[in-house]
């Protein structure tokens, strides 16, 4: 580097200012959809290069989250970096440009930007720019140069050219020659433009007077500041030479290709000289002009001229070399002459492609969906033309294919869903093809795990268990194992076993079983008995550990098994008050007698179940014997005169099982002369006699049943005694009811109980009139109800109103007294004899407290309409009205109101559930009612009150009601 070079590092900023400058604004710019920066080169690390974030539209705040990041090539140097906070593109380590870009010419840093979720690439350019950053140097810092003192004016001999990596105006721009008497300098153009310079003499040379000249050749390039080199040269003047070496040309031109092995002749040179002797001798070498790589890839033969190729080409590094060899005899006094030689290479396809990888995503979801972006793949192939064009693919038997983003640059995406469970991991073949003649190819492996999801469910082993526990079993003992698998892997395939919340004969599940939540192993947490529990079942289920957890339940069904632990329990003959079990045998009683029947049960089943029976001890063996099977106790023979008349057997009863479990009973036999007859003396083989207290213990215990039972029978007929007497005392005109009730004709069927609200009431048997009933608590002293039941009555119970005032109050009285809705004012009562027609009125007055009918409730008629005594009234209603639907069980909520009114003008009572009023309309013929006079609390009504019965049956009630009525108003009695 020259003296400058300090002072230029020093002008980086202004130099990088200038460009900014000259290149008219820092914006990007977007070339073939492509963003292009510039930055000068040897900027230090951390420089602001431009802000991609903003640039290229990007959320600042979801770049680390989306990993936006630059993909290289692997091995490849990181010149630039992105800040992920901020999306900048900064400086990542100094560039030199004369590093990075060894050719001339435009140097340019291709950057693949990556960002995920979603996936998007973007090409972005920076141009390195050059700065002046080196001075021009020449090979040799002297240089010697002979001229024969016979040249003649304006010769011209070239001189070294000076070396500058910089580009453009900052490489050689000029050479400038310290002044003489006798050369002046000529600076020429290359074809590649660069420069340089010729030595021309300008006055003739005299070796006589001066041997040698001394000047000093400096080269300068075009940068600010400028940077230079020096170099010295000796002229020497030689003696007089007539003649010089003559090239056939000045330039020659040959074509090489880029793969000729070392040794190839590249070319055969030829020059002429006319002198004889050693001045005709020719020796040919490379020139001080030819740069260093020109003498490390070729070779000059000294003596033939040929120039041969000595190390290995590259197009792609350098598509031309320029050659310079000069050529001089052997004279005194040679002189040298120059040509130049433009080797130019020929590309062939010696480059194979070069894959590069880029992971995005792996290991990839088995449940990503198709076109999931796996990995983005570039492809380099540094040859040119046909050479160069690559084309990639993947096999078409994997869920994967390539799509082209950019020139050169692929995504591997999915094609269909992923399954782990089918393909836990893929390995990707991508074949890189070029277009070249043969065409090269390039095999590249990737390999693609798949991750798991919790896309599987725990699946049992079998589709149900069946477990077979002996009973009695130790609590805590290992009864069975459920086993359950996942197909997926790791957190996904962990299972954790539980049993299912419920209950077995009323107790929780789990004070029966528990499981291990790892293993799976189940115990039995209690020791379980055949007899009370035979079999059960329980679900467990297993879960395993993902996001969400899946889980899969099963049934375990549990049977107990039977285990011979319950004895036989012999139930007949049975031992009573602590003696021996007795029997009479007859001794008329011949062979096979039956004389009884040992019984005996087994709570276990099966083999553990099954009874035999024998005889343990007998006072005669051959006398007796007892059916194995059946416990059939019969007589082997009959009796002989010396046979006992008092015969011991002990019965045992053994069960099947293993070891077996017997039970024994004994039996006292009495042989009997005749049948039956009481044992007298048993004193030798019964056990000590009952206390003799029990006997009188019965008979206490029957004699205070019977006290009891009398005494309660007794208390129902008072009961009802009283009440007949209060019906009588009723029915004979106390002021409550008319004398008789003719409305409800027939025979009741069977008592029943009547029962309203609290209060319960008895009719008498055989009732067949109105019978009326005094309800204690029922309302004012004084007041009754009226029930008739009449012969199509299915049962007794009835409904009526509570009144809660006696008829023969006022109205304004009877407002006060009364509660709403528990009794009916009829406004206008009417003195015809009335007459039932199907007619609508509007109503307002509401009824209350209806208590709802046993049997079901039916659509019923106010069939007769009849005055309880001989007062001449016509009653013939046939016409029926249904009040109620059929098919109502029980009154609902909308029948708990009913509208009554007597239309003053139309003389009619009306009924209305609900919007529909029933009508009684009255005959416009007069007839005089009966009349009765009211008391209350057996006085005299006021004075001109008279009360006004009619009596309103409902027979498919079997009820009728008493319609009274004094004045304006009037109450509907039950």
């Amino acid at each position: 580097m020259g003296a400058g070079a300090g002072s230029g590092r020093g002008q980086l900023f202004l130099r990088s200012l200038l460009f900014l400058l000259l290149a008219g604004s820092p914006a990007p710019r977007l070339a073939s959809g492509q963003l292009r920066y510039a930055v000068p080169e040897e900027l230090e690390h951390g420089a602001f290069v431009a802000n991609l974030g903003e640039d290229l539209g990007l959320d600042v705040s979801t770049l680390s989250a989306r990993r936006f990041r630059i993909v290289s090539r692997a091995g490849a140097r990181q010149h630039l970096e992105v800040n992920l906070e901020n999306g900048i593109l900064f400086v990542n380590e100094r560039i030199d440009r004369e590093e990075v870009c060894e050719a001339g010419g435009i140097c340019l840093l291709h950057l693949q930007l990556l960002v995920e979720s979603p996936l998007e690439l973007y090409r972005v350019e920076v141009e390195v720019l050059d700065i002046n950053d080196h001075a021009p140097t020449f090979p040799w810092q002297e240089y010697v140069l002979e001229v024969a003192e016979s040249a003649v004016l304006g010769a011209r001999f070239p001189l070294e050219s000076a070396q500058d990596p910089d580009v453009g105006t900052n490489s050689v721009h000029t050479y400038r020659l310290s002044p003489n008497g006798f050369f002046s300098l000529e600076v020429q153009t290359r074809s590649d433009a660069s420069k340089f310079a010729e030595l021309v003499l300008e006055r003739a040379l005299d070796r006589e007077q001066q041997r040698a000249h001394h000047v000093l050749l400096t080269a300068l390039d075009g940068g600010v500041p400028e940077r230079s080199g020096t170099a010295h040269i000796l002229v020497t003047v030689l003696d007089a030479n007539d003649n010089v070496p003559v090239f056939d040309q000045p330039s020659y031109g040959v074509s090489l290709p880029e793969d000729a092995p070392a040794g190839t002749l590249v070319i055969q040179l030829n020059a002429t000289d006319l002198d004889e002797g050693p001045n005709g001798e020719i020796e040919y070498s490379f020139s001080g002009h030819a740069p260093p790589r020109v003498r490390e890839l070729f070779h000059v033969e000294p003596w033939s001229g040929q120039v041969l190729l000595k190390g290995p080409l590259d197009y792609e590094r350098a598509s031309l070399h320029e050659l310079y060899v000069q050529a001089k005899d052997r004279g005194p006094s040679a002189v040298a002459v120059h040509c130049r030689v433009l080797v130019h290479l020929l590309d062939v396809n010696d480059n194979a492609p070069e894959v590069t990888l880029t992971s995005v995503s792996t290991p990839v979801l088995e449940d990503a969906p198709p076109g999931t972006v796996i990995a983005v793949i570039s492809v380099l192939d540094r040859d040119s033309g046909d050479n160069g064009r690559v084309s990639c693919e993947v096999s078409p038997d994997i869920p994967f294919e390539l799509r082209s983003s950019f020139r050169n640059y692929y995504t591997l995406v999915t094609t269909q869903a992923l399954d782990r469970e089918v393909v836990p991991e893929y390995n990707v073949s991508i074949t890189a093809r070029d277009m070249g003649s043969p065409a090269l190819l390039t095999l590249s492996t990737l390999t693609v795990p798949v991750s798991d999801v919790n896309d599987n469910a725990p699946r049992f082993l079998q589709p149900s268990y069946s477990v077979y526990v002996m009973e009695n079993n130790a609590p805590g003992a290992s009864i069975c194992s459920v086993s359950a698998l996942d197909p997926d892997c790791q957190q996904n395939a962990y299972l954790s076993y539980s049993i299912a919340d419920g209950h077995i004969h009323g107790m929780p599940v789990g004070t029966y079983v528990s499981i291990n939540s790892d293993s799976g192993h189940m115990y039995a947490l209690r020791s379980l008995d055949y007899e009370q529990i035979r079999s059960f079942q329980i679900q467990v289920q297993a879960q395993d550990a993902g996001f969400p957890p899946l889980s899969a339940n099963v049934t375990v069904h549990i049977f107990v098994l039977d285990q011979n632990d319950n004895a036989p329990v012999i139930v007949s003959p049975m031992p009573r008050n602590g003696s021996v079990a007795t029997e009479l045998v007859p001794r008329s009683a011949g062979p096979g007698y039956l004389v009884g029947t040992v019984s005996a049960v087994d709570a276990d089943t099966g083999l553990n179940s099954r009874l035999s029976y024998q005889l343990l001890q007998a006072t005669d063996f051959t006398l007796f014997s007892i059916a194995p099977d059946t416990g059939e106790l019969r007589t082997l023979r009959s009796f002989l005169e010396q046979d006992a008349t008092r015969q011991r057997l002990v019965v045992q009863v053994r069960d099947g099982g293993q070891p077996a479990l017997s039970a024994t009973v004994s039996l006292l036999l009495s042989v009997v002369e005749t049948m039956p007859q009481t044992l007298s003396d048993f004193s030798e083989f019964s056990l000590p006699p009952e206390d003799s207290s029990s006997s009188p213990l019965t008979v206490y215990l029957l004699v205070s049943l019977g006290s009891i039972s009398f005494t309660f029978l007794l208390a129902i007929l008072i009961l009802t005694a009283i009440r007949c007497r209060g019906e009588r005392r009723l029915c004979r005109g106390d002021g409550c009811s008319p004398p008789r009730c003719h409305c409800c004709p027939g025979s009741r069927p069977s008592p029943e109980s009547l029962k309203t609200s609290n209060l319960t009431a008895q009719p008498p048997a055989g009732t067949t009139a109105a019978t009326c009933l005094d309800v204690p608590g029922g309302g004012p002293p004084g007041y009754c109800y009226k029930v008739c039941l009449g012969p199509e009555s299915a049962q007794s119970d009835f409904m009526f109103l509570k009144p809660c005032s006696p008829p023969w109050n006022n109205e304004k009285d009877s407002r006060k007294q009364s509660r709403p809705g528990q009794h009916l004012q009829v406004s206008n009562p009417s003195k015809e004899s009335p007459r039932l027609t199907a007619k609508r009125l509007s109503s307002h007055v509401s009824l209350h407290n209806w208590t709802h009918f046993s049997n079901t409730l039916m659509g019923f008629s106010p069939s007769c309409l009849q005055p309880p005594w001989d007062s001449g009234y016509a009653a013939d209603f046939h016409t029926s009205y249904p009040l109620v639907p059929e098919t109502w069980a029980k009154p609902p909520s909308h029948l708990q109101k009913r509208l009554f009114k007597i239309n003053r003008n139309k003389k009619s009572l009306s009924l209305s559930p609900e919007g529909q009023t029933l009508a009684i309309e009255l005959p416009e013929t007069e007839s005089k009612p009966q009349t009765t006079p009211m008391s209350q609390e057996g006085g005299e009504g006021p004075e001109g009150n008279r009360l006004v019965q009619h009596c309103l049956s409902f027979p498919k009630m079997g009820m009728c009601y008493l319609l009274l009525h004094k004045g304006g108003d009037g109450v509907l009695h039950p």
